[in-house]
């Protein structure tokens, strides 16, 4: 058995549960369906592929960086009648930075492991308007227990996130993973992937529980005083699709050449 760890980190994240109409909402944390909807693209599964494999992997995350919750109101027209539809609210996680792991057999999680390195379609953090900042891939653990690997994994947060609580040598980071199946106690939500087929997605429950892990912080600066200067911190600049290994030229899906 192995484990297989994410770091999921993007200027907007959305990881939604369950969706009434036009309120899209998100969870605090990734789901289980949106992490193995995202492997299943690295792997280039179909959406009505079968996902018995990939829902069978135990699941935990960790968050790092807990960001802000924030509300976009989008419009849209009808593609057919031209009509205008509701006014949506979307709800994302703004400068938020997540610790995912699987864990499953070994032959299955080395292959996730080179997919995520050189994925077949681009990954995205629960929505396809929300890629990563950088690299997900955390690299491959042994063990079994997903949760168990999140507690000795270094703080991911950002530097300035980390920065900020330099005065800590350790800070508390709340984890969600799996109960056991005998376990009664938790929490149930509605993101266990049964299928990704567009004209019928299916989730089964799940139940979760919530732990707290204290891991060190490398910043951590005891006896330096805050800075009140209010500089400016920069934000580097960065191309999620830079680091991906190009595709060879596709013929037209029509059959007729480009010209």
């Amino acid at each position: 058995m192995s484990v297989l760890a994410l770091r999921l980190a993007g200027p907007l994240q959305s990881w939604g549960a369950s969706a009434r109409f036009a309120r899209r909402t998100t969870e605090t944390a990734p789901t289980k369906s949106g992490v193995i909807g995202l492997l299943a693209a690295a792997q280039g599964r179909d959406r009505t592929a079968d996902l018995t494999d990939l829902a069978a992997l135990s699941f935990a995350v960790r968050i790092d960086q807990a960001g802000t919750r924030i509300r976009d109101f989008q419009t849209a027209r009808h593609g057919d009648t031209g009509k205008a539809m509701p006014v949506s609210q979307r709800f994302y996680l703004a400068d938020a930075v997540f610790v995912a792991a699987v864990a499953g057999d070994n032959d299955l999680i080395h292959a996730l492991h080179d997919a995520v390195q050189a994925p077949t379609y681009l990954p995205f953090l629960g929505r396809r308007s929300c890629p990563p900042q950088g690299p997900i891939d955390l690299g491959t653990r042994d063990g079994s227990d997903p949760a168990a690997a999140l507690r000795n994994e270094p703080w991911q947060a950002a530097q300035w996130h980390q920065k900020r609580h330099r005065r800590n040598a350790f800070v508390t980071l709340h984890m969600l993973s799996e109960s056991a199946g005998d376990n009664p106690l938790g929490t149930a939500l509605r993101d266990q992937p049964l299928s990704f087929a567009p004209t019928h997605r299916r989730y089964a429950l799940r139940n979760i529980i919530s732990t707290t892990v204290d891991v060190p912080n490398p910043h951590c600066r005891p006896d330096q005083r805050p800075n009140h200067t209010g500089r400016t911190v920069l934000v580097p600049r960065h191309n999620p699709e830079a680091l991906l290994t190009p595709l060879p030229p596709q013929p037209p899906l029509d059959g007729h050449a480009c010209t």
